[in-house]
């Protein structure tokens, strides 16, 4: 299962150098006129526009900033010594994840995020494409959790098989199923993308009855 904090970042994707972080572009004019920096929250209303213009569900931000109590990234925070942010979510029934962290803020490397994903509905503004064109070039990355062996898993064809509880299991024994099976088959420890998106799919599913 993806966690929102500590970050979770995608296995495969190159972490950018400290050094070779930059102040973005982006910030906004404050109430007399100046230039501010984004905070936190700036850039999470931006991202959060977007992915919900682009339709996507099932959405996890995932920095080094605690989280407030509905589970998005608090602002007013220390700056984490880490800025990156990887944003996980599903679109057109596939699992992807958009990760930055080019700049040197976490409200900076959101609303980056936020300008790409922009970037891309234009596709569907302009008559050149649409998002699922656009999104056929990404790697599809199921969020980080782990699964069971891919020749067992295509075995079953029900989440409880797949997670191994009965199938009027509690949320929390499919939970704990979950994060039993995670630890084993995490990405970290040599984990394979097509375990991982068997069994993210099963938690998804026996979570949401």
């Amino acid at each position: 299962m993806t966690e929102a904090y500590p970050l979770s970042w995608p296995q495969g994707f190159k972490r950018t150098a400290p050094t070779k972080r930059r102040t973005a572009p982006f910030g906004k004019t404050g109430s007399r006129g100046y230039k501010q920096s984004l905070t936190t929250a700036d850039g999470l209303q931006r991202l959060i526009e977007q992915l919900e213009l682009m339709g996507a569900i099932n959405y996890v931000i995932s920095t080094n900033v605690e989280l407030r109590n509905d589970g998005l990234p608090r602002s007013g925070r220390r700056a984490p010594d880490d800025p990156g942010v990887a944003i996980y979510f599903q679109f057109c029934g596939k699992a992807h994840c958009l990760p930055c962290d080019r700049w040197n803020s976490v409200a900076d490397n959101l609303a980056a995020v936020a300008k790409h994903i922009e970037a891309l509905r234009g596709m569907d503004r302009w008559g050149v494409g649409d998002l699922e064109m656009a999104f056929a070039g990404f790697k599809t990355l199921p969020p980080p959790g782990g699964g069971v062996p891919v020749d067992e898993a295509a075995q079953h064809s029900n989440w409880w098989d797949v997670l191994g509880v009965d199938p009027d299991a509690t949320p929390d024994k499919v939970r704990d199923a979950f994060r039993r099976l995670a630890k084993k088959h995490h990405p970290d420890t040599g984990g394979d993308p097509d375990i991982m998106a068997e069994l993210n799919t099963a938690y998804q599913e026996g979570m949401k009855r």
